[in-house]
C-alpha cells in the first residue's frame, strides 16, 4: 500500500476551496429578485449561469469525497476496472481518478 498522505491533503485542501465556492454561489442565488423586470431578466440569466457552475462544484466536491472515502477504505490508486495500480504520476495529476490510464478512456 502507498503513502497517499500528501494527496489526501491536497484533496482535503481542494474540498475546502470548493465548499466554500459553493457556498458563496448558493448564496448568491438566494438572493431576492428586483422589482424592475429588466433587472429580474438580467438576474434570472446570471443565476442560470450560476446555477450551472454549482452543479459542476457540487459534482466535483462528490468525487473529491469520494476519493478520500477511498483512502480511508484503502482501496485509494487501485483501477475500478482492472484492479492494477494507478500510477502515481497519474494520481498527482488527478486525484481523483478511478482507472488507469489503459481504462481511462
Amino acid at each position: 500500500m502507498s503513502d497517499y498522505s500528501e494527496l489526501e491533503q491536497q484533496l482535503r485542501t481542494r474540498l475546502d476551496e470548493l465548499i466554500e465556492r459553493a457556498d458563496v454561489i448558493e448564496d448568491d442565488l438566494r438572493h431576492p429578485l428586483e422589482s424592475d423586470l429588466d433587472d429580474q431578466a438580467i438576474d434570472l440569466a446570471d443565476d442560470e449561469a450560476l446555477a450551472g457552475v454549482d452543479d459542476v462544484l457540487k459534482q466535483e466536491i462528490a468525487q473529491v469525497r469520494m476519493a478520500l472515502y477511498r483512502i480511508e477504505k484503502g482501496t485509494y490508486g487501485r483501477c475500478a476496472v482492472c484492479g492494477e495500480e494507478i500510477a502515481i504520476e497519474r494520481l498527482r495529476a488527478r486525484p481523483i481518478a478511478t482507472r488507469c490510464v489503459r481504462h481511462a478512456s
